[in-house]
């Protein structure tokens, strides 16, 4: 059996359950605003169609909180968490797959399906679980635009974390440009620094790592302190978020296909190639962050960048402020820290946009609330904004790196209220009908929502040590 396939032909009552409730459509603008050519149609036109919104969702895998949580593995760590990006990302290409295979079959996103089929009394708390992680996400976008800003125009990071709050403004003048345009800007500016990563990890002499050390770093599994299992918990936030598992049903209903047997596999089968390509690359940026900040940092006091200049550095750095030197040695000190803010900025901005959407989605999911895209942006950011400033008001801006880490926990933490509800209704032959989970992304999913959970449970005393110690600056 191929595990794309559907398991089994139904009775007609089974497919029935697949087909939307009227009136019920996900991000409503955008909703079949994509045509896609017939099923009959060539490989390459049918991709081109289904092809973008895993763009959406790995650019917010991309975003500074997982920058952050990279960084701080490789220079505390060396290659020791490798194999915790390589699993995370493994899983999130599953669930990511599993939440698009929802959308498509049911014509719900997430938050719809826990309206219509959980009792009442779980929306007002389901809600609120994917507020708290819509809000932590956009606390990394704060942090990361802060620290942008400082690079750039040597604006204070307490300012700059205030100066975010128009960013209102700025996503407003960039949807004009259309979506596809704003991605296609960003993804360059990750795609410029991924070459000069590749650059350095397999051309320039002296970044060039130990391949077989990583290699088995990347198969090895090991957790030999509490601070490693912190530093792991928050990869996996940062990887596996909560709000995109909400977001991508969503997104993937902006493709206009018919909604016969031919037309649903082939939906759920490109829309399976689109996750795999675009999640592959978001791992390996990751990745090679990691890497990157091991062969700099790691048991290291200064750098030497293009021109033979030293740059110092001690344990009390900042890792997210200091991470434009794993460009360094290829680039120079001015045009590696120019390059590094800029696409901070642009990351932070595009996932912010996608923290927006996903916001649009619970409200009206769970609460049938409906507000403009403005307001929703201004209180989320105003929420992020007022803890962030507090912060760094009381403890300074010498540890942005340990609140952006902190906040991709507190995504870890809140995973399993939105793994299991997409899990539970993916397996369901009631809800999803022939298109249900076949026994490959069935045992891939709950063994990757277990796996998680587990890791929440086992991290968790060293967690909460760890997050009391950052929010008291100790």
């Amino acid at each position: 059996m191929n595990p794309g396939e559907p398991t089994s032909e139904t009775a007609p009552e089974a497919k029935a359950a697949a087909v939307p409730q009227a009136g019920a459509m996900s991000l409503e603008g955008m909703h079949g605003s994509v045509n896609v050519p017939d099923h009959k149609a060539g490989f390459w036109r049918q991709m081109a169609a289904y092809f973008g919104p895993a763009v959406l969702v790995s650019v917010a895998y991309m975003d500074p909180g997982n920058w952050g949580t990279d960084l701080q593995a490789g220079g505390q760590f060396k290659y020791a968490l490798l194999w915790v990006v390589g699993l995370a990302s493994l899983m999130a290409i599953f669930l990511q797959m599993i939440a698009a295979r929802v959308g498509i079959a049911t014509g719900r996103d997430l938050a719809q399906c826990c309206y219509d089929w959980y009792p009442k009394w779980t929306r007002v708390p389901n809600w609120l679980m994917a507020e708290v992680a819509i809000i932590a996400c956009d606390m990394a976008e704060v942090l990361g635009g802060a620290v942008a800003l400082l690079m750039l125009f040597h604006i204070p990071i307490f300012w700059g974390v205030i100066i975010t709050g128009l960013d209102v403004l700025l996503l407003l003048a960039m949807q004009r440009f259309g979506m596809r345009t704003i991605e296609a800007i960003v993804l360059l500016l990750v795609a410029t620094i991924g070459v000069c990563y590749f650059i350095e990890i397999f051309v320039l002499p002296q970044t060039k790592p130990g391949f077989l050390e990583m290699g088995r770093a990347l198969v090895t599994p090991t957790l030999s302190s509490p601070a490693m299992i912190y530093v792991a918990i928050g990869i996996i936030g940062a990887t596996v978020m909560p709000h995109v598992l909400y977001l991508h049903p969503a997104l993937v209903q902006s493709r206009k296909f018919q909604k016969d047997d031919e037309s649903i596999r082939n939906a759920i089968r490109f829309n399976g190639i689109d996750v795999i390509s675009n999640l592959s690359v978001a791992f390996l940026v990751n990745a090679a962050i990691l890497v990157l900040a091991a062969i700099v940092f790691y048991g290291k006091t200064s750098v030497t960048v293009a021109g033979g200049q030293v740059v110092q550095f001690n344990d009390d750095t900042d890792w997210i402020q200091a991470a434009y030197l794993t460009l360094a040695p290829l680039l120079g000190k001015t045009a590696a820290g120019t390059l590094f803010a800029i696409a901070l900025l642009a990351s932070g901005q595009s996932a912010t946009i996608v923290g927006t959407m996903a916001g649009q989605v619970v409200m009206e999911g769970f609460m049938r609330w409906r507000i403009t895209p403005w307001l929703r942006r201004l209180i989320t950011r105003s929420l992020a904004i007022i803890p962030t400033a507090i912060f760094i008001g009381l403890h300074g801006a010498n540890n942005v790196n340990d609140l952006l880490v902190l906040s991709q926990v507190v995504l870890a933490l809140q995973l399993p209220f939105a793994m299991f509800p997409l899990l539970h209704f993916a397996s369901s032959h009631r809800r999803m009908g022939q298109w249900r989970l076949g026994w490959f992304l069935l045992i891939a999913g709950w063994g990757s929502a277990l796996l998680i959970t587990a890791f929440d449970f086992y991290g968790l005393p060293a967690t909460i040590k760890q997050a009391w110690q950052v929010i008291c600056g100790g």
